[in-house]
């Protein structure tokens, strides 16, 4: 006989996925269970113990901005910050940090048992729960019944995972954790379809092995900058990374074992990442380089074990420690283990509505890489929209949704469920139409009002944001209002290289140039000078943002307008207006396509792949009649 436990919410899986979407449901007032086949691994990284990256790290900050909880914890165990593409406009910088692998699975199982509502059950989910196309809750191998209103499918890489090194096959969703056998085969006889993707992670070095003095140290960056916006800077020590580069030696070696390679002789069918290949795929595919970079990252203050990040592989044991040991900082290399692929089962995207919701089961959400995602930051921003949406959906409230020109959390979702995956999907800046108004400066004027709407914002962030968008707006209106005269500001124009006034001018005026910068020019201008002295907390950010509101505001008002002119498009509602197999003015292909996606608004139909604009001013005319 069953043991049943009732609640509001249920999310299966407690990765990076499963852990914002609990936390968000339960802060929401929906009581929730996080159900987890292992609590010593909750948001285990699977992969590289680094958070962020170009675009990631955007998704971050917008998913602190919403009240989420990854932001705050890379801030309180990042052991290296970096901010990427500072040589680009600030539309491209991208914050990425290393963090202690351990201290980040605690410090987030910490802030889950802490949570009002939220409560943990570590068992692993074998069927969800049905009646007439609404879910009703998931049974356990266990033979526990949750029962709940909302389901929240976060299962990562475990739904049949199988793991390859060389020939060797061994079934698991990570090294050394077993698989989740039965929940696909559950899903799937709902009538919601399944496929296999790969992925894989590199071999773990022992640091005691390693010439160090022969790499490239590379340090991190200890400014103001940081992931969430009301963290305290970062408390652990902060440690550098190494690189180096493979060699021809390494890759004659490596080629020598592309025989027993899974990706190579037939064990794989299932596509892995492009934007992440392994280094046997990097040698096959670029046979004219005698080179790779790699970069050496540490997984921790306390363990010895570090992470070669750009050496990806499944290729037989005894291979991968060969060709490493061709490097010359490798010679004596000795590992904790291999690198390895793995494969697993995910659902086309497709099949889910834009607050990730399935069209096929009333109450069903499906979040991370189940939904054909790859990388931690992809999968909290779903794993939050998804735990917000399951807690909405039990109190009767209207989905929420994020647009395109909104966050990249909304270009992420948008691309899913209107274009589906034939690959890994991993986000890149380029995938954003927007990315000049989605910068990762403003992620908090974008996003926190949304939290505060929804009760996911707490009173020192709502404090903070007051005050910072506050002094932003004062910072703006001062320069735009200040005069500066030519004689006494031409000067210190010529003493850095930049071309002097000819008359008086705004303050607003100079701070376009690029060699002027609101730090510089305070220097010389004391009621300058006096309104940054003003600002109390978070001083240096402010100030970042107000600066760069001044000198790309001509950028951000047209790509506002352009926003403004599609989401015209966006607000024409199609779903259920038209049977699209009858409409012979469409092409074949985007009948197909459009009955497949059922696309909300006229917009997201002009974003499937197939469908042309003249398919779009088919509807358009259809609309019209």
């Amino acid at each position: 006989m069953s043991t049943v436990f009732k609640y509001d919410v249920v999310v299966v899986g407690a990765g990076h996925a499963g852990c914002e979407a609990a936390q968000a449901a339960a802060r929401m007032g929906a009581k929730t269970c996080l159900v987890t086949m292992d609590m010593n691994k909750i948001a285990q990284m699977s992969c590289n113990p680094a958070v962020g990256g170009i675009a990631k790290g955007q998704i971050v900050r917008e998913v602190d901005a919403l009240g989420g909880g990854m932001g705050e914890v890379t801030d309180a165990t990042a052991i290296q910050f970096r901010m990427l593409n500072r040589s680009k406009g600030p539309a491209m910088w991208s914050p990425r940090a290393q963090c202690d692998r351990t201290r980040f699975i605690t410090t987030w199982r910490q802030r889950l048992e802490n949570t009002d509502n939220l409560y943990l059950w570590q068992d692993e989910v074998a069927e969800v729960l049905t009646e007439q196309g609404t879910v009703t809750g998931v049974r356990t191998v266990w033979g526990a019944t949750l029962l709940a209103r909302a389901v929240v499918i976060t299962a990562g890489t475990f739904l049949r995972g199988l793991m390859h090194v060389g020939r060797r096959q061994v079934a698991g969703g990570r090294c050394s954790e077993p698989a989740a056998a039965f929940l696909t085969q559950s899903i799937e006889a709902l009538g919601i379809r399944s496929d296999r993707m790969k992925t894989g992670t590199p071999v773990r070095i022992d640091k005691r092995s390693v010439h160090l003095e022969e790499m490239t140290e590379q340090p991190g960056e200890t400014d103001f900058h940081r992931f969430s916006y009301i963290s305290p800077l970062r408390p652990l020590p902060q440690l550098p990374c190494w690189t180096c580069e493979t060699n021809a030696d390494v890759h004659e070696v490596l080629r020598s074992g592309l025989a027993d390679s899974p990706l190579y002789n037939g064990q794989i069918q299932s596509i892995g990442p492009r934007y992440c290949p392994s280094i046997e795929t990097k040698i096959v595919t670029f046979p004219d380089r005698d080179h790779h970079p790699l970069f050496l990252e540490p997984e921790g203050l306390d363990t010895n074990e570090l992470y070669l990040n750009g050496f990806s592989s499944s290729l037989p044991m005894d291979v991968q420690i060969e060709a490493l040991k061709r490097m010359p900082c490798f010679r004596d290399i000795r590992v904790y283990r291999p690198g390895y692929a793995i494969e697993y089962d995910f659902f086309d995207p497709t099949q889910l509505h834009h607050s990730l919701e399935t069209k096929k089961i009333d109450g069903l959400f499906f979040a991370g890489q189940v939904n054909g995602t790859t990388g931690y930051e992809e999968a909290a921003g779903q794993g939050l929209l998804a735990g917000i949406n399951a807690a909405l959906k039990c109190s009767g409230s209207a989905p929420f949704t994020l647009q395109r020109d909104e966050a990249y959390i909304g270009v992420l979702i948008d691309d899913l469920v209107t274009k589906g995956v034939d690959e890994p999907y991993r986000m890149f800046t380029s995938r954003a139409e927007y990315r000049i108004l989605l910068r990762q400066d403003n992620a908090d004027m974008r996003l926190t009002p949304h939290a505060e709407r929804l009760g996911l914002c707490s009173a020192e962030r709502l404090e903070r944001f007051h005050a910072k968008r506050d002094h932003v707006a004062h910072i703006i209106d001062f320069c735009r209002n200040h005069p500066v005269k030519a004689a006494s500001i031409n000067p210190f124009l010529e003493s850095i290289g930049t071309t002097p006034l000819q008359g008086g001018c705004k303050l607003f005026d100079l701070i376009n140039r690029p060699q002027v910068s609101l730090h510089n020019l305070s220097h010389e201008i004391e009621a300058l000078r006096e309104c940054l002295n003003s600002i109390g907390l978070d001083r240096e950010e402010t100030i970042e943002a107000a600066e760069i509101e001044m000198k790309y505001h001509g950028y951000i008002a047209r790509e506002r307008a352009l926003a403004d002119k599609m989401q015209r498009l966006e607000d024409i509602k199609i779903r259920g207006h038209f049977c699209y197999n009858e409409i012979t003015q469409l092409s074949t292909e985007a009948r197909q396509k459009l009955t497949a996606v059922d696309p909300e608004t006229l917009a997201q139909a002009g974003r499937i792949p197939g469908v042309s604009p003249s398919d779009i001013s088919v509807l358009l005319v259809l609309l019209g009649r």
